[in-house]
């Protein structure tokens, strides 16, 4: 295995963004995964999950998922192969990746990525003093949506996804500045910054 010490981009990834329906703790609705290979952002694959609880209100007005939309889709069982090779032997990556990895947690019992890279603690940290550290905000800010397809909207996976995935290639190879290495990205994941900046705690996404 390559040592974290190399540039990010000898390393594989895979980025990913999770749907729930609202429920304590939330069940899958839709998960989407964006592979990320030499540096270079690929197509996602994404599947829509029936839960085993509705979605709520709250979830439904954020996602627009709604209970019909899944009556056909499968259960977590009938896609967990295909989402354990997706994920297998890869850099997980994911915006607020506590709520990603809480959720797959659950549904893929054994499921342990042995190294994670946060966006939003490495855009916290490397990009101090910004109103807002949304993946919205960031997308907005970076034009990270430039030439996405028109049919992908926010706060669904497979849009939030591929835009996390932009983020990831934006902060590690800033102009100006030599490309990060993956240890540099884990040690900002970990709070570990050069500067000695204080890790910022963040709340779980509301699902």
């Amino acid at each position: 295995m390559e040592q974290p010490t190399e540039l990010w981009t000898a390393f594989d990834y895979a980025v990913v963004d999770v749907e729930g329906n609202g429920q304590r703790p939330p069940d899958l609705v839709e998960i989407s995964i964006v592979a990320i290979k030499g540096g270079l952002v690929g197509q996602p694959q994404s599947w829509l999950v029936r839960p085993p609880r509705p979605i709520t209100p709250m979830a439904r007005r954020f996602h627009k998922i709604t209970d019909d939309q899944l009556a056909d889709a499968p259960a977590v069982a009938g896609i967990e192969a295909e989402l354990h090779r997706a994920l297998s032997e890869k850099v997980f990556v994911a915006h607020n990746a506590s709520v990603d990895l809480g959720v797959l947690g659950r549904e893929l019992p054994g499921f342990r990525p042995a190294r994670v890279v946060d966006t939003l603690k490495l855009a916290r940290r490397l990009l101090p003093g910004r109103d807002s550290y949304t993946l919205g905000a960031l997308v907005d800010a970076f034009g990270l949506a430039r030439g996405l397809p028109s049919d992908l909207v926010p706060h669904r996976a497979t849009y939030d996804a591929l835009a996390c995935a932009r983020l990831l290639s934006h902060l590690a190879t800033s102009p100006g500045h030599e490309p990060l290495t993956l240890a540099e990205l884990l040690d900002t994941t970990a709070g570990k910054t050069a500067s000695n900046k204080a890790p910022v705690e963040v709340a779980a996404t509301l699902f």
